[in-house]
């Protein structure tokens, strides 16, 4: 049986096809970085996205990738997929997919493997030593001693008195500290594919949108709508928003007029009444659920005046007289 070998034009060729199709196809793509991602964990990720039966993974040169793109524009005519493009940066891959985009990158969030601290790389996140007994004999001491990390001997085996910040997010992982984490057992790094951008139907956004929530949106649309009244407030333009307030300030300002000079018209002279003698309008207009009250004890603190006059009376003779 002879097995024809397959060259590198057929799988261009291949590749090209079915990107196109996927592009045919999907409207959602989100945009996975793969650093430090093995094909072990990356067929692990395939199979649980598999299980919807809505969602792809394609990986690939991203020279390849915005090749295909280009043609596959120009065939269709279908200019927004180029928003792809600039997206195609560095160790990518795209997931295709029909369902929740939120569920989506949960599902992907869960296949995150541990990984040691090797010299050179660039830790993702800040890495902590915890306090406590680490099980190495005490000639061990000089890793801590390089790293500046306070310890004692308990035991016979050395000891961690306090956590250490040993390493930032963003530093190159030293020799030492690799060292020092290797003999500990610490696997401080985790990997997976991370959602670096979304891509829906022609529109580019970022991840952190999937998190938002209903309330979010609405706070963000009344954020939206109050600097929008505000400015124009500002400006005196009229909008829909801020008519309401410019009516009331207008009013305001002819009150105003009203109250300061002769000129009147009903609901001023009320204010007009109620300046003169405030105490006119004492019971037209009681407090909310308070007036009450004190109308309805107003009797009984008539009835008791005299008591009440009597015990003054004691309680001033007994401290001056």
């Amino acid at each position: 049986m002879v097995v024809k070998k397959v060259s590198k034009a057929d799988k261009k060729v291949a590749y090209d096809v079915k990107l196109c199709q996927l592009l045919d196809e999907y409207s959602q793509v989100l945009v996975v970085a793969a650093d430090n991602v093995g094909s072990n964990q990356l067929q692990n990720i395939r199979q649980g996205l598999r299980g919807g039966g809505e969602s792809v993974i394609l990986m690939g040169k991203n020279t390849m990738m915005k090749r295909s793109v280009r043609i596959h524009s120009e065939k269709t005519g279908n200019v927004a997929i180029l928003n792809l493009i600039p997206l195609l940066v560095g160790n990518v891959g795209l997931i295709f997919t029909k369902g929740d985009l939120k569920e989506v990158r949960e599902e992907v969030a869960k296949y995150k493997v541990g990984a040691p601290a090797r010299v050179g790389l660039v830790a993702p996140v800040d890495v902590v030593v915890p306090p406590g007994n680490t099980g190495l004999d005490p000639s061990q001491t000089s890793f801590f001693q390089v790293l500046n990390i306070p310890t004692k001997i308990n035991k016979g085996t050395v000891e961690i008195i306090t956590p250490v910040e040993l390493i930032k997010k963003g530093d190159k992982v030293g020799s030492s500290e690799a060292a020092l984490l290797a003999k500990l057992g610490i696997r401080p790094f985790s990997y997976g594919l991370v959602v670096n951008s979304v891509y829906d139907n022609g529109s580019v956004f970022s991840p952190a949108v999937l998190d938002l929530t209903e309330d979010d949106l609405i706070d963000k649309f009344a954020m939206g709508v109050s600097m929008l009244t505000s400015l124009a407030l500002a400006v005196h333009y009229p909008t829909i928003a801020a008519a309401p307030h410019m009516l009331i300030n207008g009013y305001k300002n002819i009150l105003a007029v009203a109250v300061g000079t002769g000129y009147s018209f009903p609901l001023a002279d009320r204010v007009k009444e109620y300046l003169e003698d405030p105490t006119r309008f004492a019971v037209v207009a009681p407090a909310s659920g308070t007036a009450p009250a004190a109308a309805d004890a107003a009797p009984a603190e008539e009835k008791n005046d005299e008591p009440a006059d009597d015990s003054e009376d004691d309680f001033n003779f007994s401290l001056f007289d």
